[in-house]
């Protein structure tokens, strides 16, 4: 019985431990190839948190989530992602000079993913 019992409790416990091991680590960033995929939006900044892609780009103050859209490509196991304006700012407002925005991973369709190949220039201001 004791046996048994200890088997028992060894296979509950592997079983849970499965289920405590979910990655809580952000996606790996990788830089794209700038020359491959012409001329994209230049990016301030970009990282990776453990819930969402987080991007920074120029803005006159009043650049919203629902300015940009997203693309992304299933390339071997690390998608590629790729972002764009959808209209130009043509507000008057003097504002900081740049906008963070954020894309839930789930929202980008990658969520699970341990790596991604962000394909906008990164670092210039353009």
């Amino acid at each position: 019985m004791g046996v048994i019992f200890n088997r028992r409790v060894l296979l509950a416990g592997l079983l849970l431990s499965g289920c405590a091991t979910v990655p809580s680590r952000p996606p790996r960033l990788l830089p794209g190839d700038p020359e491959l995929y012409g001329e994209l939006e230049p990016l301030l900044d970009v990282r990776s948190e453990p819930d969402a892609l987080v991007i920074r780009l120029k803005s006159q103050g009043c650049l919203r989530k629902e300015d940009l859209r997203f693309f992304v490509e299933g390339k071997d196991a690390i998608p590629d992602v790729a972002f764009a304006r959808r209209r130009l700012e043509t507000c008057k407002t003097t504002g900081p000079g740049s906008a963070e925005i954020r894309f839930g991973w789930s929202e980008l369709g990658i969520a699970g993913a341990t790596a991604v190949r962000v394909l906008n220039p990164i670092g210039k201001a353009g």
